[in-house]
């Protein structure tokens, strides 16, 4: 959320903000200003008169304790009360309103953030490794699976309907092994401390990280009010609401595998086929806490830490930073994660080969810390609100997809990257039926 002291002060800035941001926000930045203006308005009507019941009260008690007639302030201030309950009411409900138009107004980018509306502007910020050379046709990963035995899509449909995935074999061997191997580093190099949070959560915790009301289509909600979680970034996020963590404490580095669920309202027909946009997939989360003047060293850490799960697995990837008008809802900068798909025909069925997003990082500077109520106290005893980062580390099905696509072989195998045997138990995955 907003410091509402910063769009009052700098509406003019703010509005900038939202126009390098595509001007998608304008009305509703302009709604907002609208209901705040209705609510200081009622707000400058309201003080007085509660200063005057105040006097008046004091003037009374004065009276009292001077065996004086006070019945004339009694009249007043019982003409007071009406008029005040009625403006007390009227200002809490001006005051619900324009919390709500607050909270659907989207964090302000980063300085740093290039500008521009359109996400073919993304500038490409480094890349590592070397496309594979394939000497042959390069089939897609749902192909290349289902050939393998470790796909089944169809079964998936029976149970669940579209967008749904079942591995089998050596595929949910693979998936577990993933997500073992990005566990493993990111605990025992990266520093981050594992956790295992719930996968339904309240309305408030998907408040807190952004993803209400903004959202609400894309989530699955339960009659009870429960919804369940379209990443970990949302309840590791919200494990410290309300409370205030000591500056020598910082940064607070967590990790957790969760099984994430999103609607893709929006999104169909696109990206029907296999690993790449379900309903339901596996993704392990890096979340950190961090001082307010740390956010953007950090950001490129916890980017770095997202990439070495590519560079140990061999996989070739470029980082893109999005502009303004590209980046997400509660983002300030974000940086992508693109993994080269030899065999992703999405945008050209003749010629396959395109870089896929793999993994977003992103530093939402305080404007979930303000949602959520996450202080940090400095050693001078002062207290400010942190910053919070997250990114994928990273989306494991699509990491599945990208590691079979990079080395499938002609006769339909393909081989398990040198870091993942130890997990999976083979150097190799060859063409065979489990089910």
């Amino acid at each position: 959320m907003l410091d509402i002291k910063i769009v009052r002060q700098n509406p003019d800035v703010v509005r900038k903000a939202f126009e390098d941001r595509g001007g998608r926000y304008l009305p509703a930045f302009e709604d907002f200003l609208a209901a705040d203006g209705r609510l200081r308005a009622t707000q400058k009507e309201l003080e007085p008169l509660q200063a005057r019941r105040n006097k008046a009260a004091d003037d009374v008690g004065r009276l009292k304790r001077e065996k004086k007639d006070a019945s004339e302030l009694l009249k007043e201030m019982e003409e007071l009360k009406g008029k005040i309950k009625g403006l007390e009411e009227e200002s809490r409900a001006r005051q619900a309103e324009a919390e709500e138009k607050l909270l659907g107004l989207p964090n302000l980018p980063d300085p740093s953030v290039p500008v521009g509306a359109d996400p073919a502007l993304n500038p490409v910020i480094r890349e590592w490794g070397s496309k594979p050379a394939i000497p042959f046709t390069p089939k897609d990963h749902q192909e290349i699976g289902e050939n393998l035995g470790i796909f089944d899509f169809s079964r998936a449909a029976k149970l669940s309907g579209a967008r749904f995935s079942l591995l089998i074999g050596w595929g949910a061997r693979l998936e577990r092994a993933l997500i073992q191997f990005m566990l493993d580093l990111h605990t025992k190099e990266h520093g981050y401390t594992e956790v295992l949070p719930p996968y339904l959560v309240t309305r408030q915790t998907m408040t807190g990280t952004g993803q209400l009301p903004k959202f609400a289509e894309e989530l699955y909600g339960t009659q009870d009010d429960l919804f369940l979680i379209p990443t970990a970034e949302v309840p590791v996020t919200n494990l410290f609401r309300d409370e205030t963590i000591d500056e020598e404490k910082l940064p607070i580095a967590l990790t957790a595998y969760t099984a994430c669920f999103r609607r893709e309202a929006g999104t169909y027909g696109k990206d029907t086929r296999g690993l790449i946009r379900n309903h339901q997939f596996n993704k392990v989360e890096l979340v950190r806490f961090v001082k307010p003047e740390d956010h953007l060293s950090e950001h490129e850490k916890l980017t770095g830490h997202a990439e070495e799960v590519l560079k140990r697995l061999g996989l070739t990837y470029r980082v893109v930073a999005l502009v303004t008008g590209d980046i997400g809802f509660s983002s300030a900068k974000t940086y992508d994660l693109e993994v080269w798909m030899p065999g992703d025909r999405s945008a050209d069925p003749k010629n396959p080969g395109a870089y896929r997003e793999i993994s977003s990082c992103s530093t939402f500077t305080d404007f979930q810390a303000r949602r959520i109520g996450i202080r940090m106290k400095r050693k001078d005893g002062t207290k400010v609100l942190l910053n919070t980062l997250n990114g994928s580390g990273v989306a494991v099905g699509r990491t599945m997809a990208a590691l079979l696509e990079n080395n499938q072989q002609a006769d339909g195998s393909v081989v398990v990257p040198e870091v993942l045997r130890s997990y999976v138990g083979t150097d190799r995955l060859v063409p065979g039926r489990f089910l």
